[in-house]
């Protein structure tokens, strides 16, 4: 219901997995891999202002309050956005696709694609390593790392229409050899990545937009193996 078959088939895999290796770091992008009819009820459903919540990240401590942010030097902030924190979940799209996302049949193409068995088995608290996300102009990801003992993948698809090349908003890997690679934040344009591989670190070009209301959607889902 949710993936584009073709996308899947075992050709395709096979062309992503060498693709993965063959990449610094260890990525692939994948356009359209999701049904676009479903993603567009998705976003509908996200672009509803009262869902959100500021989230806040230091180097030295995840999800700070607000009296800690302020208390922290600014070169230790790494992380200003709104996450998506919806007070009833039952029946709702958007909280379906999140589902989905950790379900068996995505976790197993990405288990084929990875050639690593994914799975929860290990995980406390699975549903909150996969969410929405939102950033505006006044808003950053600075570089960080995803890494983590056991984290095999991290996911990264983008829910942003008609995004202007002047826009911004791109994320960016360190890459190789001073050479950053840059992959613009497309409509159901999914980057997958192996978190620990060289040159993973990566971080998110500010926003260029004096619109106080224009976001940058994104959904970001880490995953474990055995």
């Amino acid at each position: 219901m949710w993936l584009n078959d073709e996308l899947i088939s075992d050709s395709a895999v096979n062309t992503y997995r060498k693709s993965l290796l063959n990449s610094c770091p260890n990525h692939i992008v994948i356009d359209d891999l999701f049904d676009t009819a479903k993603l567009d009820e998705v976003l509908k459903a996200l672009q509803q202002p009262h869902h959100w919540k500021v989230q806040r990240h230091t180097y030295s401590e995840l999800y700070v309050d607000d009296s800690q942010w302020e208390n922290s030097n600014k070169d230790q902030r790494f992380v200003q956005r709104d996450s998506w924190q919806p007070e009833r979940l039952n029946d709702n799209i958007a909280q379906d696709f999140l589902s989905f996302l950790r379900g068996d049949e995505f976790t197993s193409v990405l288990s084929r694609i990875f050639n690593v068995t994914i799975t929860d088995m290990n995980v406390s608290d699975p549903s909150i390593n996969t969410n929405y996300f939102r950033l505006s102009a006044a808003d950053f990801v600075e570089q960080h790392a995803d890494d983590s003992p056991g984290r095999e993948v991290c996911m990264l698809l983008y829910l942003n229409k008609d995004w202007e090349s002047n826009t911004g908003g791109e994320l960016v890997f360190l890459g190789q050899d001073e050479q950053p690679i840059s992959i613009t934040p497309l409509y159901n344009r999914c980057v997958l990545f192996d978190p620990s591989s060289q040159g993973s670190e990566h971080w998110v070009k500010k926003l260029n937009t004096e619109q106080a209301n224009q976001y940058r959607y994104n959904v970001t889902s880490w995953y474990w193996s055995e």
